[in-house]
């Protein structure tokens, strides 16, 4: 997993700088800067958007009793997609982009949660023993013992 991440660190400001090269010499430094620029604001406008309808999700499933995993686990995703949109960069918009759309966050969700192991997730087997029980705490000194009442 170190490897990957080292990889990744390595390989995905390459990837930008390439980009912002290409792109640059086709159409110039500042439409290339505009583009940058506006693609992160567009990103904000649509993060926030996504952000409420997953926050709206949350709120329906906990208000039907049930534990919101898959919206707060959508939001991870646009966690990331923030992330990616504030980065400036061509590869780190379109993926944070793509973070935005809920078939691609969908699709992530399922291949995180396919790698994922959890300890301590199987179902325990509890020992139920019923029985009765007397109280057999001694009375405080000076008080009489109570009498059990009879059934009329």
């Amino acid at each position: 997993m170190a490897l990957v991440l080292l990889a990744a660190f390595i390989a995905v400001p390459l990837v930008e700088i390439a980009l912002f090269i290409m792109v640059g010499g086709e159409i110039g430094l500042w439409p290339t800067l505009g583009v940058v620029v506006a693609t992160a604001i567009v990103g904000t406008f649509l993060l926030r958007f996504q952000g409420f309808a997953v926050a709206r999700a949350a709120r329906s499933q906990m208000a039907e009793g049930t534990p919101p995993v898959e919206p707060m686990l959508h939001g991870v995703c646009l966690i990331f997609a923030a992330a990616f949109l504030i980065t400036p960069g061509f590869f780190t918009d379109a993926v944070g982009f793509l973070l935005l759309l809920p078939p691609v966050r969908s699709l992530v969700i399922r291949l995180v949660r396919s790698r994922i192991q959890v300890f301590g997730a199987a179902p325990q087997q509890e020992t139920v023993i019923d029985g009765d029980f007397h109280d057999v705490t001694p009375d405080p000194p000076g008080n009489p013992p109570e009498t059990p009442s009879l059934p009329r």
